[in-house]
């Protein structure tokens, strides 16, 4: 399988969304279809590692499929808002090495994982 940048699956949803005449949805309805991709990723996690087993009548889903629901729901958000998401990323990621760099115990040489 090939590796997409962010860049390369945004500009890969887009000419996705692009190709109907309803485009993206308000950014109301993508905040409702992520929360609600959120909540099958929650009943997956729930069903793997936590207390409550699937039904009998119920289809197995991956976790992997969940979370790249989540992402193609992510990506058409940015998207409508045109928001590039590989700056998104490196804006949070100045802000946890920066604002955050001491907020943890960093593992040292003898640890064991």
């Amino acid at each position: 399988m090939q590796t997409k940048t962010i860049k390369e699956m945004q500009k890969e949803v887009d000419n996705h969304i692009s190709q109907y005449k309803e485009g993206y949805f308000s950014p109301l309805s993508m905040l409702a279809r992520l929360s609600e991709e959120t909540g099958e990723l929650a009943r997956e996690i729930n069903h793997y590692y936590g207390e409550k087993p699937k039904k009998e009548s119920e289809t197995e889903k991956s976790l992997e499929q969940e979370m790249g629901d989540i992402l193609f729901v992510l990506i058409c958000f940015a998207n409508s808002l045109h928001i590039d998401l590989e700056e998104a990323f490196d804006l949070v990621m100045d802000k946890f090495q920066t604002r955050d760099k001491d907020r943890w115990t960093k593992k040292t040489e003898g640890d064991v994982e």
